[in-house]
């Protein structure tokens, strides 16, 4: 099987006040641990999309092994992110995992998990509620070339117009770092 991973990672941290991509986390930046977490993974085709402070990100963060997408319009939400990596999807690609850049705390056997599901949606199931990864068929690609918004993944989701595994994962979603308050929380080890 042929599987497509996609990091997010252009959006302009307008919550945080700076790149949240560049913050310090492990002695790298917060967008090298997920990157070496998706390499971990073994995609066979690895894409991450850079919009805001897209040029510091390369100066600074290690892209080796990833295709970089450019999302000129990152401000109108990460449903224009989606839209312009599925133009870059290979076509051979069975489906696309789609993961968070600001999310480190996500487990490569959990990744593996969606990715194996025979639904055209997957999404993983924590303690908590739901959260990424996220699983696309091949079937669903074209969809995700029309999506629009900040939310629009999620309702892709909720939709009702695809069959969608739940995978179980033990804990809470991990972090995402869309504040001050969730950076803290990440850098004194509640990744999970």
């Amino acid at each position: 099987m042929f599987v497509t991973g996609l990091v997010l990672a252009a959006g302009a941290s307008v919550r945080l006040g700076e790149a949240k991509q560049l913050l310090p986390y492990r002695g790298r930046t917060l967008l090298d641990a997920t990157l070496d977490l998706a390499r971990s993974c073994a995609f066979d085709q690895l894409l991450v999309t850079l919009g805001g402070a897209a040029d510091l990100v390369r100066e600074r963060v290690d892209l080796t092994g990833v295709r970089v997408v450019e999302n000129a319009e990152f401000s109108t939400g990460c449903g224009s992110s989606v839209r312009a990596a599925a133009q870059a999807v290979d076509p051979r690609a069975d489906g696309l995992v789609l993961l968070l850049g600001d999310q480190p705390g996500v487990r490569a056997a959990d990744v593996r998990r969606v990715a194996a599901a025979t639904t055209p949606l997957a999404v993983c199931r924590y303690a908590d509620g739901l959260g990424h990864p996220f699983w696309f068929a091949r079937d669903v690609l074209p969809e995700l070339r029309v999506l629009h918004g900040d939310k629009a993944v999620w309702k892709l989701l909720h939709s009702g117009r695809h069959p969608v595994t739940e995978i179980p994962v033990d804990g809470p979603v991990p972090i995402d770092v869309d504040t001050r308050a969730d950076y803290r929380r990440l850098l004194s080890g509640e990744a999970r």
